[in-house]
């Protein structure tokens, strides 16, 4: 089977492990933390992360991890609405898994379209689909599997990729989600032919996503993802984004605990120092990646690029002293943008993203003040005005033998007419 050569961006620290935590004892109910104020917030009311589906009756990970049965997993699962679909059900929607239906391959696996309906199950709206199937050779296993259906057989949100279902039959492990029409941001940032985003879809992808985060944190039962990346944010046809591949998603903190303890995962350039160096995971862990990712939208650069000058191969250390000065902002901004976005708002969310990737955890905002503080840079409107096109009426040619051939100057437009091109002084 053909490789999508996409391995190096999963699991760059280390091989999964999800240890089981030990019972707690009853303790007290741990004190609110102040939130720190997020240098660029600039108005809106409430947290903005929205919370469609309470999850204080979630079930955790811990809770489930050691059932090993399919019919342990679906009852534990009674009522998330996942379909359970056998693999000659998925062979069939995908055609057999042929190549002509190949979307790509990440660390878990290759990821097959398919189309499903009601004749594949009943009561099943008919929709493309996305089927990934764990690759048993590969970097992932049944672990991280199961952590996909037991977070997202049960998390719900605008914000987070949908599971529609599974398959666990023999040695199968099989996930299906809904088919994100333009794929991921990984793509649309960094493809060599891809149209570069504009400005308002950048905003709108990085505070679709920091809802997302906001979201899984401010949970009843916490929620740290932990993955971080461009690749793992998806795209609707709108440019909506959704989180996904929740392989790495642990249990946040309760009670009295201030971090959870657990090996190393993640991807280089995403990951907070301070968990690279101590194993200890907190929710600002999943900040960092967030800010890192704000970089690369506002920048245009990959969070590590090995082919640039040794300064600038990181991206945030190269990036950091430019965030918060509004004159020299403008050389780390994305070429791409060709000066097409709000100063200001380029400035208050570099900001953001400045606080984000800041080497103190405790100094780095919670998603729902970063949501708070992204949301009113959409209104900001001195965007300089992009170029004006003149359109001049047809010529009349009747009495030139010789049509156009001295006009090389000028293009013709869709109906014929000479276009002249007037940029802004």
């Amino acid at each position: 089977m053909a490789r999508a050569g996409w391995g190096s961006l999963f699991g760059c620290f280390g091989s999964s492990s999800h240890g089981s935590k030990s019972k707690r004892s009853s303790r007290k109910k741990k004190k609110k933390s102040k939130q720190p104020k997020v240098a660029a917030a600039a108005g809106g009311s409430g947290s903005g992360s929205g919370k469609p589906r309470s999850l204080q009756s979630r079930l955790s990970f811990t809770e489930l991890s050691g059932m090993v049965s399919p019919e342990d997993l679906s009852l534990s699962l009674v009522g998330s609405n996942l379909h359970v679909f056998s693999i000659a059900e998925l062979r069939a929607v995908t055609r057999d898994f042929s190549m002509t239906n190949f979307i790509g391959e990440g660390g878990f696996g290759p990821v097959y379209k398919g189309y499903v309906d009601d004749k594949t199950k009943p009561g099943l709206r008919a929709q493309p689909v996305a089927v990934k199937l764990l690759d048993l050779e590969g970097g992932q296993g049944h672990t991280e599997w199961l952590t996909e259906v037991i977070f997202l057989g049960q998390l719900r949100h605008p914000h987070l990729a949908k599971l529609i279902g599974y398959c666990y039959e023999e040695e199968h492990r099989l996930l299906v989600y809904e088919f994100m029409t333009r794929g991921s941001l990984e793509k649309h940032l960094f493809k060599k032919y891809a149209a570069s985003l504009p400005w308002s879809t950048r905003l709108k992808i990085a505070i679709g996503a920091a809802k997302g985060l906001a979201f899984l944190h401010e949970a009843e039962k916490p929620v740290i993802y932990r993955d971080f990346k461009t690749s793992n944010i998806l795209l609707d046809s709108d440019y909506k984004a959704k989180l996904s591949d929740f392989g790495l998603a642990k249990d946040g903190p309760e009670d009295d605990e201030t971090h959870v303890s657990t090996r190393v995962m993640g991807t280089q350039g995403y990951a907070a120092p301070e968990y690279i160096m101590t194993g200890h995971l907190t929710a600002k862990s999943d900040v960092y990646g967030f800010g890192v990712v704000l970089l690369e939208l506002l920048t245009g650069r990959r969070s590590v690029d090995k082919s640039r000058p040794p300064r600038e191969q990181s991206l945030v250390e190269w990036a950091r002293p430019y965030l918060t000065d509004a004159r020299r902002l403008d050389r780390v901004m994305d070429p791409n943008l060709a000066g097409q976005y709000s100063a200001r708002a380029a400035q208050k969310a570099a900001a953001v993203a400045h606080q984000c990737v800041s080497l103190n955890p405790k100094s780095r905002p919670h998603m729902s003040a970063v949501v708070d503080a992204l949301e009113p840079l959409l209104a900001l409107d001195d965007c300089p005005v992009g170029p004006f096109v003149y359109v001049a009426p047809p010529e009349d040619n009747s009495n030139n033998d010789k049509g156009s051939s001295g006009r090389r100057g000028r293009r013709k437009s869709s109906d014929g007419a000479a276009a002249a091109v007037v940029r802004p002084e």
